[in-house]
């Protein structure tokens, strides 16, 4: 069995969490700072985050803006929401970086990885072929081929132009 192990990351989210009084997530989605913050896309429940500690180009979080440690604490319609919007920022990341491939899933408790594990999100990982290499073995280091900003820019226009709908 291979495994694919991140440690270096816990830092930087434990590091981001302390900085910030409170929920990391609840602060960015009431600021009205959304390019600063990398949020592309907002619905009426949800919202979608570039991750700032990414496992990938595009490496995106969907979040609900109820702060709520799981997805059963979420009302029927929060979670119908947080979905759609899951549907809708992959397609918007097809439409932008054409991946070949995706991770999709969330971590729910501090046990099962969640660097926020009051909060519960979604992660979604865009993959291409042959997307892994030596970097992170060799030299600790991940190489992300495009910059936050740039994407963040590419997403917002994309978004703009194809507005979601969520019943």
């Amino acid at each position: 069995m291979k495994r694919i192990w991140a440690p270096w990351r816990d830092k930087y989210v434990v590091a981001a969490c302390k900085k910030t009084k409170g929920c990391i997530f609840c602060k960015i989605s009431k600021e009205k700072k959304d390019k600063k913050n990398y949020i592309f896309a907002r619905t009426q429940h949800s919202f979608a985050v570039l991750n700032i500690y990414p496992y990938n180009n595009g490496h995106a979080l969907i979040l609900p803006y109820r702060h709520a440690g799981d997805l059963s604490k979420l009302k029927k319609v929060e979670r119908e929401d947080l979905v759609a919007l899951l549907n809708y920022t992959k397609r918007l990341l097809d439409d932008v970086l054409k991946p070949h491939g995706y991770n999709i899933g969330m971590n729910i408790g501090k046990v099962a990885g969640a660097g926020v594990p009051g909060h519960v999100h979604f992660h979604i990982v865009p993959r291409w072929n042959g997307d892994v290499n030596f970097m992170p073995v060799l030299e600790d280091t991940k190489v992300i081929s495009q910059s936050l900003r740039s994407l963040h820019e590419k997403l917002s226009v994309a978004y703009k132009k194809r507005k979601l709908k969520v019943k």
